[in-house]
């Protein structure tokens, strides 16, 4: 037996118990006549103590020999410390070690395992079986993993039935770049790796199964960022004989359980916003409604004035910054740099202050007086000590960039605060979106999420206008899930694809298996995804998924661990019919 308890376990009841345990040295304390010895696993730290007028003297040079990161195993006696711990959990007691056995040596590890390293995030993924040894990484894991525990729970109780789908798929036009893989027994045909289950769950749909989850792996080869990887995890799941409503209700439902179980945090509502009520209120489709500073237009209020800056511009829109108004002239110049950096785009920000003697004051003095600036407070909804901060230039651009400058005031201010939780669904997304460049629409989410029933009339005339039975659900500022409700019928379907550009061959080739299932009598359904990493990391209070991920790739998609991806051998690549003997 290598060890009757884990290093987290024993306590004051345990003294004068013989006990074994097992683990990892932490750290050594010689202190001459006798020396102690941090044990750790993943459950804790138990302190040794080698003292060599109450066991062998051999012992004490044994503990001597150790080095950090050894693996040990020991016998000894529990007793009660003299100079208790407060800090550790196994803090009242140590044990007095009578017998000890070295299962493994260790190198220097190249960093410090400890809560606060000196490694780089490099560093730690090159040697990332060291990292999971960390406290902070081996919590996000467990976390994770209680997570998908409740997950399953959830949908198991709700009468989901996990299924696995094919990880060898047809590679298809629509969305980010598949990873495809060669094939050696169908010369020059390639599968693909899925970006999503999305057209095999809708075969289950119509297979029956009724109610289908899984939480599975997808694959997306596109440009990488903090929160995004190559392979990502989702919780995937299709409903049958369904309308939006009961979509909404049962993974509203299913967020309400995770935040109540893993985190005892209880939501009422999951407010609902149209995708024109987002972009016009916050500026984008996921907004973090954690805080106000709602977007408000001056259109009316400041064009027309004689500032060419404001007269010019297709839209004049402000936010009201809450107990801002004592910035320094040396923070308001900060601001504009921050709105001017080339990621944000802006050619610069107008600033009022809303002094608390109710003045105004204003990098616009000369061209709007007290009156015309308290209009504009009043519009935005400014108190007294607030900051007004203003923007204009073409619509879309100018409200994306006030909408970075608002979430950059609400980090300054410390009002995204990671263990407050604010959900919400986005609803009525547009349907297509036109693309200048490929001169065609593009779906908006994908080829197979129906139209609203009641725009259903302007597919032929108007198909810009058409919205889509879809939505998104937003925690914090991320979107963490999205679906639809699907086409059923083979006629729509066919639309759809005409609208997006498809001839009738490449719709056959590409989704004709879809096309010939709706003909075999398909149920109205729908469904949804989550994304399990940022999911995770958000109820971790972090938004960055790498910390939440086992193996994670950096942000050039490569695994420095095991130096992936790499070349394989040119016989392999003859085998795959990807080269050939000139």
């Amino acid at each position: 037996m290598y060890r009757s308890h884990n290093n987290g376990a024993l306590r004051l009841e345990h003294v004068g118990q013989e006990i074994q345990l097992s683990g990892w040295v932490q750290k050594v304390r010689d202190k001459g006549f006798m020396v102690w010895v941090d044990l750790r696993d993943r459950y804790g730290i138990t302190q040794l103590i080698f003292d060599g007028e109450r066991t062998d003297v051999n012992l004490v040079e044994s503990a001597r020999s150790l080095g950090r990161e050894f693996v040990i195993q020991i016998t000894g006696k529990v007793i009660e410390r003299e100079a208790k711990n407060n800090q550790m959990a196994t803090g009242d007691i140590e044990i007095l070690v009578s017998d000890l056995i070295i299962l493994n040596k260790s190198k220097t590890p190249p960093f410090t395992i400890e809560d606060e390293t000196d490694g780089g995030d490099e560093l730690r993924m090159k040697y990332r079986y060291l990292d999971i040894r960390r406290n902070p990484v081996r919590e996000n894991l467990i976390f994770r993993s209680k997570v998908t525990m409740e997950v399953r729970n959830y949908l198991a109780m709700e009468g989901f039935i996990d299924v696995e789908t094919p990880y060898l798929i047809k590679s298809t036009p629509e969305g980010a770049r598949d990873f495809v893989v060669p094939s050696r027994m169908n010369q020059g045909q390639f599968y693909a790796l899925p970006q999503s289950p999305q057209t095999f769950k809708q075969l289950l749909m119509v297979g029956g199964l009724d109610k289908y989850f899984q939480i599975v792996k997808c694959f997306r080869d596109e440009d990488l960022r903090a929160d995004r990887q190559p392979e990502f995890t989702q919780i995937d799941c299709e409903m049958a004989f369904v309308e939006q409503e009961d979509i909404l209700n049962t993974f509203e439902g299913l967020v309400r359980h995770l935040l109540k179980e893993v985190k005892g945090v209880d939501i009422n509502e999951f407010p609902r916003m149209t995708y024109k009520e987002a972009l016009k209120t916050y500026g984008n489709d996921k907004p973090d409604i954690r805080f106000g500073m709602k977007f408000g237009e001056l259109d009316d209020l400041a064009k027309g004035k004689g500032f060419g800056v404001f007269d010019a511009q297709e839209l004049v829109v402000g936010i009201a910054v809450p107990g801002c108004s004592e910035y320094s002239r040396k923070q308001l110049d900060k601001l504009v740099d921050f709105v001017k950096k080339p990621q944000i785009g802006a050619n610069g920000l107008i600033w009022v202050k809303y002094n608390e003697d109710g003045s105004f004051k204003s990098s616009v003095d000369k061209f709007f007086n007290q009156d015309q600036l308290k209009g504009w407070a009043d519009r935005l909804n400014a108190e007294k000590g607030d900051l007004l901060l203003v923007m204009a230039g073409a619509e879309h651009k100018t409200r994306t960039q006030l909408s970075a400058l608002r979430m950059e005031m609400a980090e300054v201010l410390g009002l995204r605060k990671p263990d407050e939780f604010a959900p919400l669904w986005v609803v009525d997304f547009p349907l297509l979106e036109w693309d200048e460049e490929t001169q065609r629409y593009h779906a908006m989410h994908h080829p197979f999420t129906s139209p609203k029933p009641e725009d259903m009339n302007l597919l032929e005339s108007e198909p810009g206008r058409v919205r889509a039975n879809a939505y998104d659900m937003v925690l914090n500022g991320n979107e963490i899930g999205g679906g639809s409700i699907r086409i059923f019928d083979k006629e729509t379907q066919s639309r759809m694809f005409d609208l997006l550009g498809f001839s009738k061959e490449q719709a056959k080739d590409q989704f004709g298996f879809l096309m010939n299932a709706f003909e075999y009598g398909a149920p109205p359904h729908g469904g949804l995804a989550f994304g399990l990493d940022r999911l995770v990391a958000i109820m971790g209070g972090q938004e960055t998924i790498r910390d939440f991920i086992a193996f994670p790739k950096n942000n050039s998609g490569r695994d420095v661990m095991i130096d992936a991806p790499s070349r394989i051998d040119e016989a392999q690549l003859k085998e795959l019919h990807l080269i050939t003997d000139v």
